[in-house]
């Protein structure tokens, strides 16, 4: 891991983003160029079951049923990837560790480059993005700081798979605990409005759950993770959630989205509290965008593809093909947004534009996720994706600055080094400056 590096004012590269982590990988051979080996193109996306293949032979799941989210619900977006389908097995077939080309799906840690589809470890995140991982006072990152996770239903087994996730990469425990200015970094689980009495469990949304917090605690383990699990995916639920989240924390990650609405402004309110920064996933099916994203005062997070060589080495950050965004039909730019050089680029006409920002989120080249619900007839490591995997990326990222990361942070100066992505993404495109599919870039330092 790199020293804490911090380089203040705003240098925005307009070249690939070079790296030099190496991925783990599991089951099966292919030539590692495209975001994946034998990826040419984006895995076909199916509902949590059945599993559909394109013919690079890869599955994508979406944990929660995109066809969930209407203009009174949202879904969550975690893509889940399958693996080797050659064997016409379960993409679910067999254990952790078995040999390649056996139509496995659950990756192991402890896989070689040999095998085929990957995933990325926290440590290889950190490295590829130059994160530095302590904060301006040599503590870890994100110190006195506490991190919201909205999600709906529950998780029963979060606290313990945190722990298998943490024990397998190196990252110190949270104890769990009663979050308080004192209580030093810790977890804790709640319901909507802050109690014990958790909703009733859903496989999709627990696999969000477990991505969320994981990788959350991973990019800033020095904060305490306040998991806020709402009685539905409703968005009254919701909107409680997030209600009880700005009272609790300072920063707040929601991996999920829904078809806007001309409701949506009274949304808004939730988003009260000046003090608390609030990152959304701009969702995972291109061009076209949802709520919470298009929230003026939410930072939106896009996703974009960290591409490999032949042997495994992150060569290059383009966008990604799926990565949500697009200009809002009912909410209005922030001043900060619609002053931005390169905003009319996108003709927006003056209308919120998302995303702002973005994060690997390629499910070909998604981050280690160990779950132990039952999801697709397995149990353990997977290889999670999407705009959800960026989202709490950047909302840990934030928790280590110490500052309220808004529209007016990211948009006016500010320490972050962006990595502007003039390649790739959806159809809109990623452009130089700012985009409908990259925003402004990636956070490089």
């Amino acid at each position: 891991m790199k020293k804490s590096l911090y380089k203040y004012g705003i240098a925005v590269a307009t070249v690939s983003l070079l790296m030099t982590a190496s991925l783990q990988s599991v089951s099966s051979a292919g030539d590692g160029t495209n975001g994946g080996p034998g990826k040419t193109n984006e895995p076909t996306f199916q509902g949590s079951g059945p599993w559909q293949v394109d013919n690079n032979t890869a599955t994508v799941a979406r944990a929660c049923s995109a066809s969930a989210a209407t203009a009174d619900t949202a879904s969550c977006s975690a893509l889940v990837l399958g693996m080797n389908t050659a064997t016409g097995q379960s993409p679910f077939a067999s254990t952790v560790g078995a040999a390649a080309g056996n139509g496995k799906n659950s990756p192991s840690p402890n896989d070689t480059f040999a095998n085929n589809y990957y995933a990325l470890s926290p440590a290889q995140i950190i490295s590829a993005y130059n994160f530095p991982t302590t904060n301006s006072t040599g503590a870890l990152p994100g110190t006195g700081k506490t991190i919201a996770i909205i999600n709906a239903y529950d998780d029963p087994n979060i606290a313990a798979d945190l722990a298998t996730f943490n024990s397998q990469f190196g990252i110190p425990q949270l104890a769990s605990c009663t979050i308080t200015p004192t209580s030093g970094p810790c977890f804790q689980k709640v319901s909507e409005t802050g109690g014990t009495s958790y909703p009733r469990y859903d496989q999709g949304w627990a696999m969000e759950i477990s991505l969320d917090v994981e990788w959350a605690h991973a990019i800033a383990p020095g904060a305490s993770i306040l998991l806020i699990e709402a009685t539905s995916n409703g968005w009254s639920d919701l909107m409680r959630s997030i209600t009880y989240a700005s009272s609790h924390s300072q920063y707040v990650s929601m991996s999920f989205g829904g078809p806007e609405g001309s409701i949506d402004k009274s949304y808004d309110s939730a988003f009260t509290n000046a003090n608390v920064s609030y990152f959304a996933s701009s969702g995972d099916t291109g061009l076209g965008a949802q709520y919470p994203s298009t929230s003026p005062k939410v930072i939106s997070v896009g996703g974009t593809t960290l591409n490999l060589t032949s042997s495994g080495t992150i060569s290059s950050e383009t966008g990604w093909v799926s990565s949500g965004g697009g200009c809002s039909t009912y909410e209005t730019a922030t001043s900060s947004q619609a002053a931005y050089p390169t905003y009319a680029q996108v003709n927006c006409a003056g209308k919120r534009a998302t995303p702002d920002v973005a994060a690997n989120a390629d499910p070909n080249t998604g981050g280690f996720v160990y779950n132990s619900n039952n999801y697709g007839g397995t149990t353990g490591w997977f290889t999670v994706g999407g705009t959800s995997l960026a989202t709490p990326i950047w909302a840990a990222r934030a928790a280590n600055t110490g500052v309220v990361v808004n529209q007016a942070y990211i948009y006016g100066a500010n320490s972050i080094r962006f990595n502007n992505i003039a390649q790739g993404g959806n159809s809109a495109g990623c452009l130089v400056g700012f985009s409908l599919s990259c925003g402004l870039g990636s956070w490089n330092n």
